[in-house]
């Protein structure tokens, strides 16, 4: 049986991928119920500019366990659990956790970079000016970057899956994952304002596969003496 439900003895929600969406769905709720009585959990944990006074270090963590709205946790948690549960049968709880958390941390850099480059012209006006807090407006969300390598490695390890666009086209993986990323490429430099942290996405895909060829080497020479 071909298609991402058909691996055969795989576990319809391994522990990993089980923890994860508890985590964020927790993450979810409590931004919204502490909300009216003040605590902006987006402002603690959301990825902020590095140079922004609201910038603290677990941010590069946490970021990724934050959500705008329904609609935003329900596509990356479906696209978690869709291509996570494989993912995990293949790689293993440690692994399979690694380069989720490595792809969030390597969406963030590279959207960190690019934002640099964006911001350039304006910072040096922000510190002469004194209003560097202008910085806490650009925040950055979502497991999309730890997702956007989820899709590359299935894409890599299983390529010829069959992933069906809409619940109706089918499509192989390997396509899937190269369309995807020529996209969000053409978006990204494209600079279309959507709101959207195009790069973040490219970020997690570059992270993950570069991080797929460190272990296949590693693998591949570890009995090697």
């Amino acid at each position: 049986m071909s298609g991402i439900f058909g691996l055969q003895n795989s576990r319809l929600l391994p522990p990993v991928v089980k923890n994860l969406l508890i985590i964020n769905v927790l993450f979810f709720l409590a931004t919204i119920l502490l909300a009216p009585v003040g605590v902006d959990l987006v402002k603690i944990f959301g990825l902020h500019y590095f140079s922004a006074p609201d910038f603290r270090p677990w941010q590069l963590v946490t970021y990724m366990f934050m959500h705008a709205n329904f609609g935003h946790i329900f596509f990356n948690m479906f696209a978690l659990w869709m291509f996570g549960a494989a993912l995990e049968q293949v790689m293993g709880q440690k692994r399979f956790l690694t380069y989720y958390l490595i792809t969030g941390i390597g969406a963030a850099i590279l959207h960190y970079l690019v934002l640099y480059y964006q911001l350039r012209p304006y910072l040096m006006m922000y510190e002469m000016s004194g209003n560097m807090n202008a910085l806490n407006q650009f925040v950055t969300i979502g497991a999309s970057g730890s997702v956007f390598g989820l899709l590359l490695a299935f894409g890599m390890l299983f390529p010829n899956s069959e992933i069906y666009l809409y619940f109706l086209l089918p499509i192989k993986a390997k396509w899937f994952v190269i369309i995807y990323g020529a996209i969000e490429l053409f978006y990204g430099i494209g600079g279309t304002n959507d709101g959207v942290a195009h790069f973040a996405h490219l970020g997690g895909m570059l992270f993950g596969f570069i991080l797929l060829m460190a272990w296949k080497h590693h693998d591949r020479n570890r009995f090697i003496c």
